[in-house]
Order: structure tokens, then C-alpha cells, then sequence
């Protein structure tokens, strides 16, 4: 487990990133062969672009880095378990295995409201394994703490 938590670590490092950057604090790293490929934190507000999540982003960086656009040789860590347009993404780009933080009972795509990725019904599936509540306080935590920051933002307003 602390092989993971190594990864996971990192993953947390990029969502506070995002944290600063007013974004929604999720951080994501793509590791291959022991090493980290991709990193990737939400961006959505400072982009403005909906589509730019730590997980298509540090799936991006890795395709870069090793100059390939199938990432079967590599584990995606994030600190939030994907939505369903980045679960789509990681079937896309044949992740092999997914490693997450905290379950999102509104958009989780890896059992909270949907089962893309890591279903039995799936057999096509690329990603061979899924785990999630890796480090779930720490990566929880760091939402709530952003959520409870534009409340009390708002209530000044």
C-alpha cells in the first residue's frame, strides 16, 4: 500500500495546484514502469474549457511523454474517482489500471452512480483493475475544504 500511497501523494500535490488556482482541488499522475509519465489538475475555470480534468490532462502529458496515444503499460492515479467522460478517456486511451481517492456519489463513473470502468459487464475493457479509497480522508478533505470556502464566499456576497 505504500507503493500507492507514493502515487497518490503526487496526485494530491496536483490537486492543491488546483486548489490555488480556484479550480475544484482534483489532482491526477500517470506512472509507467514505477515512474511518473503525466501529471494533470483540474483546469476547467482557468481554461475555461469543460473538458479540462486532471485526468484527460495528465493522460495527455503522458501520451507526450511517451510519445504514444495507448497508455496500456500505465496506472492512473487521481485524487477523485473519474466522471464518466473521464472514464470514457481512460478506456480510450487503455489505461490498465485506475487508483483513486475519494468515491463522487454524483458523477462517479467506477461504481458510485455508474460502472464503466472496472464492470464485469465491460468485457471489452482495457482497464484490468480499479481501486478505489486510496488515502479517501486526505483527498475528501481537501473537497470539503474548497466546497466550505465558496459557501462562506457566497454568504459574504
Amino acid at each position: 500500500m505504500e507503493f500507492h500511497h507514493k502515487f497518490m501523494k503526487q496526485a494530491l500535490d496536483c490537486a492543491l495546484l488546483a486548489l490555488q488556482s480556484g479550480d475544484v482541488p482534483i489532482g491526477a499522475v500517470v506512472v509507467h514502469e514505477g515512474r511518473v509519465v503525466g501529471k494533470g489538475w483540474n483546469q476547467v475555470e482557468k481554461l475555461k474549457d469543460v473538458t479540462a480534468h486532471a485526468e484527460i490532462l495528465a493522460m495527455s502529458s503522458a501520451s507526450d511523454a511517451l510519445q504514444d496515444k495507448y497508455l496500456s503499460t500505465c496506472s492512473l492515479y487521481v485524487t477523485v474517482e473519474p466522471c464518466t467522460m473521464c472514464a470514457g478517456a481512460i478506456e480510450l486511451a487503455r489505461v490498465s489500471r485506475v487508483f483513486y481517492g475519494a468515491h463522487e456519489p454524483k458523477t462517479g463513473a467506477c461504481g458510485s452512480i455508474r460502472s464503466i470502468l472496472g464492470s464485469t459487464k465491460n468485457t471489452g475493457s482495457s482497464v484490468e483493475e480499479v481501486y478505489g479509497g486510496i488515502m479517501e480522508e486526505e483527498c475528501a478533505s481537501l473537497l470539503t475544504r474548497f466546497f466550505q470556502g465558496l459557501r462562506s464566499e457566497s454568504k459574504k456576497d
